[in-house]
């Protein structure tokens, strides 16, 4: 096994890139084996008896009532319904536990404290606690188990510090990054900016089930008149170009600005792909073009309701 490579730039700077081989890693992973430290998510805990009915009626997701054990992600949005904040946790009887995008907790966790008024609940951002994703073939001895949207595996919120499990392969996050990708699933800050909707991400995170929650009437009214604004793409990027776009980059269609590149990997089977939000009105079959490299579209959001279009993988 290679020496891990460090990621020396972006969102998860510091964390391991790769092991020697990140498509290799890519196979570990479906194959339910491996083990990825992601030490720079911001875990928080929410406590008290009042907890799930509040966040219930705070958030985006259904939480009133939900059963320990049960994997959560939920929204924070702003009152005209643009997403501000991603929560992915679990309760475990007496406490909730989440974790949320690097650099975020602390604000997050001052807003929902600020909310706090007069409910029996306790907010706290845990900075003696961090996340590491395990394949599901991983024997778990310890932390509190979060079912994984990314390949056959579970985030586990463990102690800092805790040994990796003795039967867990080490791998890196572009193996982590490139499954996620392939998924249609978009981290927040990443592959949103301060203008998304949930209508336009597929509603991630979203039930469109419950009652009022800040920026709900957003929700609830691009969903019932259809139409939204942008939509989440999954890109098949030309693989004649060593490099891959950068987040950020403009993305054109017949020499109009039509949207922006999020987060990029190369896939095991794919090839080079990527994440992007684009106006609702592209045609899903024009080929795109994202600083030089040409892209195919794989429709993730129906551009007329705002739902997925094909089930996340």
């Amino acid at each position: 096994m290679s020496d891990p490579v460090l990621l020396s730039d972006g969102l998860d700077a510091g964390l391991v890139s790769h092991m020697g081989n990140p498509l290799a890693e890519q196979r570990v992973m479906l194959d339910g084996g491996g083990s990825i430290e992601l030490s720079n998510r911001d875990v928080f805990s929410v406590s008290g008896v009042d907890r799930l009915g509040w966040l219930h009626s705070l958030t985006s997701q259904f939480l009133e009532g939900m059963e320990p054990g049960h994997t959560t992600t939920s929204l924070i949005l702003s009152p005209t319904g643009h997403v501000e904040h991603v929560m992915h946790g679990v309760d475990d009887g007496q406490t909730f536990w989440a974790w949320t995008e690097p650099g975020r907790g602390a604000d997050l966790v001052e807003w929902l404290d600020s909310m706090r008024f007069m409910m029996r609940v306790d907010v706290a951002l845990r900075p003696d606690m961090s996340v590491r994703w395990v394949g599901h073939e991983v024997a778990l001895s310890e932390g509190i188990v979060l079912s994984s949207e990314i390949a056959h595996g579970h985030e586990v919120i463990v102690p800092v510090g805790s040994a990796t499990p003795s039967d867990a392969q080490p791998v890196g996050v572009l193996a982590w990054e490139a499954l996620r990708i392939a998924a249609g699933i978009p981290r927040i800050g990443l592959d949103t900016d301060d203008r998304t909707i949930p209508n336009e991400i597929g509603l991630y995170g979203t039930h469109l089930d419950k009652g009022c929650y800040r920026g709900q009437e957003t929700v609830a009214r691009v969903h019932n008149l259809g139409r939204p604004p942008r939509r989440l793409t999954l890109l098949q990027l030309d693989g004649s170009r060593a490099e891959l776009p950068e987040v950020g980059t403009e993305i054109h269609a017949g020499g109009r600005r039509v949207g922006v590149m999020g987060s990029s990997a190369h896939h095991h089977v794919d090839g080079p792909i990527g994440l992007a939000l684009v106006r609702r009105s592209v045609d899903v079959a024009v080929e795109l073009e994202v600083g030089g490299i040409a892209a195919g579209q794989q429709p993730l959001v129906d551009p007329d309701v705002g739902l997925h279009v094909r089930p996340v993988v």
